[in-house]
């Protein structure tokens, strides 16, 4: 082939034949690994043997200079591959530490964390005990603003109960004398009572020598305002405390309880329980020129009027201790003459100025009435 020399390896081997034929001069053998190759018998009977080898192909080193680099360009770079493994390995190994310090420092921050959470698990306990202690520090800041309250209205009533004694220089209280022993007389005798200067009733006004019937101020309870009433020094003895009369209509008595509180009840403490048992009537020992329509009905029964949902009491428009209705009732409807129409009457009941035994009927209306309460131990005539 072109460019290429044609290595033959001629080799001429001598044997001895013998009893060869003529006739076998030469024999041509040819085969893929080994080349071609040919034999020949010469004259002499010597054999001589040819043969031809096969041309080197590309890839096989066309001279042992060639390897020989080759072979060290491929140990130079089995060594640089053995550094960079090297290499590799010290980064891997460095690698390794700071992930072992990446992972100490994750469980640093895994504690602390807990340690995070347990704070805020303390803060949100205690929040909730402020939170707890401000709600009843706002409760008792209410209950002391109405304390407060409650003392400023004491506070005004005593101021204008000093000014009204100022007014009065014949009744002088001790104000800042709150001793309970003051308290328990008033259930006493009013001859105990009235060594006050300041009398609590018309029967006090009486043991202190007033005789004459009038309009007075008197002073219920220690700590109470004075309020000036009308007191009958006249009627079967003297020393009644006029606590309603009825004469000209001119009272309207369909109030509400506030105002019943306040005003027309103001002395009838004397004769019922106090406002929790709805202001409880205790009556007894009638007598009179009529019969009794009264106690013996309306004993032990609570005051009650339009507003609090007493159906007799939003019936007759006003206050009243009202049983199952009444027999009797003294703050009903003012008619003008006593006398009312059967066409002008209440659909519902009656409800005009009632005491049902006068007439065994409760379609009617009283002209004129009056209420007073005088101590069960009172005794007229007395000195002061």
């Amino acid at each position: 082939m072109e460019g290429r020399p044609v290595l033959a390896l001629m080799l001429a081997v001598l044997f001895l034949v013998t009893g060869a034929s003529d006739d076998d001069h030469s024999h041509r053998i040819s085969t893929s690994q080994c080349g071609e190759y040919s034999n020949q018998v010469l004259e002499d009977g010597m054999c001589r043997l040819m043969a031809t080898l096969p041309q080197l192909d590309d890839q096989r080193c066309p001279d042992m200079f060639r390897c020989t680099d080759e072979v060290s360009y491929w140990l130079h770079e089995n060594e640089e591959r053995k550094q960079q493994i090297l290499a590799l390995r010290e980064t891997v190994s460095e690698l390794q530490e700071e992930l072992r310090n990446h992972r100490h420092r994750v469980k640093l921050l895994e504690l602390q964390s807990e340690e995070k959470n347990r704070n805020n698990s303390s803060v949100e306990q205690r929040l909730h005990e402020l939170e707890d202690h401000y709600a009843e520090a706002t409760a008792l800041s209410h209950i002391q603003g109405s304390l407060i309250y409650d003392l400023q209205a004491q506070i005004h009533n005593l101021s204008l109960l000093v000014e009204k004694v100022r007014r009065n220089p014949g009744c002088m209280i001790n104000i800042v004398r709150t001793s309970p022993l003051l308290s328990g007389q008033e259930a006493l005798h009013p001859e105990v009572q009235h060594v006050r200067n300041c009398p609590i009733d018309c029967a006090s006004l009486y043991y202190n020598g007033v005789r004459r019937s009038g309009i007075y101020t008197v002073v219920p309870s220690l700590g109470a305002m004075p309020v000036e009433v009308y007191c009958d020094m006249d009627k079967d003895g003297g020393g009644w405390t006029v606590i309603q009369r009825r004469q000209d209509g001119s009272v309207n008595f369909d109030r509400r309880w506030k105002e019943y509180k306040e005003d027309v009840l103001s002395f009838v403490f004397f004769s019922v329980e106090d406002e929790n048992t709805q202001y409880r009537l205790h009556v007894s020992g009638f007598s009179g020129t009529v019969e009794d329509s009264f106690s013996w009905y309306h004993d032990k029964q609570g005051f009650s009027t339009p507003d609090t949902g007493n159906i007799c009491a939003e019936i007759s428009h006003a206050g009243w201790w009202y049983n199952q209705c009444f027999y009797a009732n003294l703050n009903g409807i003012y008619y003008k003459g006593g006398r009312y129409s059967l066409k002008g009457t209440n659909p519902l009941g009656p409800d005009g100025i009632v005491w049902y035994t006068w007439k065994d009927s409760d379609y009617y209306s009283l002209r004129k009435v009056s209420m007073m309460i005088q101590p069960r131990t009172f005794r007229p005539h007395l000195s002061p």
